[in-house]
C-alpha cells in the first residue's frame, strides 16, 4: 500500500472514530451530565495514555532541530485544537440545531486550504477545488431537511460554531507544519496534554465541582470517549496529516458528519432519510475522487 493510500486509510478511520464522540455524548447526556464535566472526563481518562507513550519514546531524538519557538507554537495549537474548538462547538449547540451546526462546522476544509494559501502560499489545485466542492454539496444535501434557523439566538450560535471551525482548521495547518519536526507520536501527546491542562484550568474556574456524583455509565462513556474517540483517532489523524498534508486530510474530514448519521441511526435510533443517503454517496464520491486523482499525480 502506497504512503498516500495509507494516509487516506488512517484519515478515514480517524474521522469515523472521532465522529463516534457525538453518539457517546448523547448517550451520556441521558444521565443529565454537565457538558464541562463530560469534557473533563474525556481528557483526564486519556491523559495517562499520552503520558505513558511519551515515556516510551523519551529516548527517541527528532531528525530536525527543535527550538523554543517550536514549543511555543505547539502549545498554541494544542490550546486551540482540542480545547477551544471543542468548547466553542459545545457552546454553539446550546443555540442552534445539530444539522445547522454540522454544516457550519464542516466549512473547515476550505478554511484549511485558504490558510495554507495565505500563510504558506500553497497553490489550491484543481483536484482539491473539485473535491471540496463535491463534498460540500454532499454535506448540504445530507442536512438540508434538518435546517431550522428560527429563533433570535441562532446568529450567536452559528458564530460560535464558526469559531470552532476556524480554530480546528488552524490546528490542522499548524499540525502539518510541526509534525515533521516533533514526529507523530510526540506531537500528538504534547498537544493533547496541553489541551487537558487547559480544560482542567477551565474547570477549576467555572466547574460545578460535582463530578463524582454521576452514575457509573457516565464514567464508562467518558472512558470510551477517551480511548476510542480521542486517543486512537488523535494518532491516526496526526499520521494522516503527516502523509497527506493538512489540505488533503481536511477534505477527508467531510466524512465526519456522514459517519455520525450512520452511528446515530444504529445506536440512537435516529432517522435516516432518502436525501441523507444521497448526500452520503456524494461525499463518498468526492473523497474517492481525491484519492484516485492523487494516485494518478503520484504515478505521473
Amino acid at each position: 500500500m502506497s504512503s498516500k493510500s495509507l494516509g487516506i486509510l488512517y484519515g478515514v478511520l480517524g474521522v469515523v472514530l472521532f465522529s463516534s464522540k457525538a453518539v457517546m455524548v448523547k448517550l451520556a447526556y441521558r444521565y443529565d451530565v454537565d457538558t464541562l464535566d463530560l469534557l473533563l472526563f474525556r481528557m483526564l481518562f486519556s491523559l495517562p495514555f499520552y503520558v505513558f507513550i511519551l515515556f516510551l519514546i523519551r529516548k527517541k531524538t527528532s531528525k530536525t532541530k527543535i527550538v523554543t519557538e517550536d514549543y511555543a507554537w505547539l502549545f498554541l495549537f494544542g490550546l486551540i485544537g482540542y480545547y477551544l474548538a471543542s468548547y466553542f462547538d459545545f457552546l454553539g449547540l446550546n443555540y442552534i440545531k445539530a444539522g445547522l451546526e454540522r454544516i457550519i462546522l464542516f466549512v473547515y476544509p476550505t478554511i484549511v486550504v485558504f490558510l495554507n494559501w495565505l500563510i504558506f502560499r500553497k497553490k489550491i489545485t484543481q483536484v482539491q477545488f473539485i473535491a471540496i466542492l463535491v463534498t460540500y454539496v454532499g454535506v448540504l444535501i445530507t442536512f438540508w431537511d434538518e435546517l431550522d434557523v428560527s429563533g433570535n439566538e441562532v446568529l450567536w450560535g452559528g458564530f460560535l460554531v464558526l469559531l470552532s471551525a476556524i480554530t480546528y482548521a488552524s490546528y490542522l495547518v499548524g499540525s502539518g507544519w510541526l509534525i515533521p519536526k516533533f514526529g507523530v507520536l510526540r506531537f500528538t501527546c504534547y498537544a493533547m496534554i496541553v489541551s487537558t491542562i487547559c480544560i482542567v484550568l477551565h474547570y477549576l474556574v467555572a466547574g460545578n465541582w460535582d463530578f463524582m456524583g454521576y452514575p457509573w455509565p457516565v464514567y464508562a462513556y467518558g472512558l470510551a470517549m477517551a480511548i476510542f474517540a480521542t486517543l486512537i483517532p488523535s494518532f491516526l489523524v496526526s499520521a494522516a496529516i503527516g502523509k497527506l498534508g493538512a489540505s488533503n486530510f481536511s477534505i477527508l474530514g467531510s466524512l465526519g458528519p456522514i459517519s455520525t448519521i450512520l452511528l446515530a441511526f444504529v445506536f440512537l435510533d435516529e432517522k435516516l432519510t432518502y436525501w441523507q443517503l444521497v448526500g452520503m454517496l456524494v461525499v463518498i464520491f468526492g473523497v474517492t475522487y481525491l484519492s484516485i486523482q492523487g494516485k494518478k499525480r503520484a504515478k505521473g
